[in-house]
């Protein structure tokens, strides 16, 4: 009885393992590439009124894997565990606003900057505030480890504040700006100039910026060839000029570094 249980088992584990080789290989030969993004990033990397994921860097990423002959699959993550993600293997890409820091570069390899951005202090149209040194006492809130967490501690102002405030993403942050709940908000200039489009006259931004940055693509440490045929494909579409159409589609002008 032992001897067949064991034949039995030992059966199993071959039909499994000829499954799974079969499956890596499926997945190998699909050539699909997953996007680590933040669902919540407009007008980068949102949900429209469909709940369909859309924005300027998804459509980046579209066109720059037809280059490549791969297919995209957009998996939403925590932003707070990006880097784990990409480690780990769970996503190939972290491409969705992401800005490139001396720290993130010791975590990750990165593409060449595609996008200028600045962190910026965003306050309701009808606040006293007019510059940083105005934050002194007041409550601000940010995402949390973001680079807009980075560009606050960075600034002599951090000392001053009274509270920081982190929140899961820029979305809920400007809801409880809009409620009285936070003075102000660190948000990407990016991001705050579609909402202030979406809802004029609701906030303003103050005229000092706390940081200039620039956005790249996230490849995992150790995939030189992936960044390689990544940064070849976004080079063909600043040549052919696919990169400025995206731009104009979404910014009304070409923001994409050559």
């Amino acid at each position: 009885m032992m001897k067949r249980l064991t034949t039995f088992v030992l059966v199993i584990l071959a039909v499994f393992s000829i499954v799974t080789g079969c499956s890596k290989s499926a997945d190998k030969k699909d050539n699909t590439l997953v996007i680590g993004i933040d669902d919540k990033f407009a007008p980068l990397g949102f949900r429209d009124e469909n709940n369909e994921i859309t924005g300027f860097d998804i459509d980046y990423a579209k066109a720059a894997a037809a280059k490549m002959g791969a297919k995209v699959k957009f998996q939403p993550i925590d932003w707070e565990t990006k880097e784990s993600e990409l480690s780990s293997g769970r996503i190939d890409l972290i491409w969705n606003g992401y800005t490139i820091t001396d720290d993130r570069k010791k975590k990750v390899l990165f593409t060449k900057p595609y996008l200028k951005n600045a962190q910026v202090v965003v306050t309701l149209a009808n606040s006293k505030l007019t510059k940083l040194d105005d934050l002194a006492g007041k409550v601000v809130g940010l995402q949390s480890l973001s680079s807009a967490a980075d560009a606050l501690n960075a600034n002599p102002i951090k000392s001053k504040v009274k509270t920081v405030t982190e929140f899961a993403d820029n979305v809920q942050a400007l809801t409880d700006l809009k409620s009285g709940r936070l003075d102000a908000v660190v948000i990407d200039e990016v991001v705050i100039d579609y909402y202030m489009a979406k809802e004029k006259d609701t906030f303003k931004v103050l005229d000092e910026s706390l940081a200039p940055e620039e956005y790249g693509i996230g490849v995992k440490k150790g995939n030189e060839e992936l960044l390689k045929k990544l940064q070849n494909a976004l080079d063909d579409m600043n040549a052919d000029g696919t990169a400025a159409e995206i731009s104009k589609k979404w910014f009304g002008e070409n923001k994409v570094i050559k």
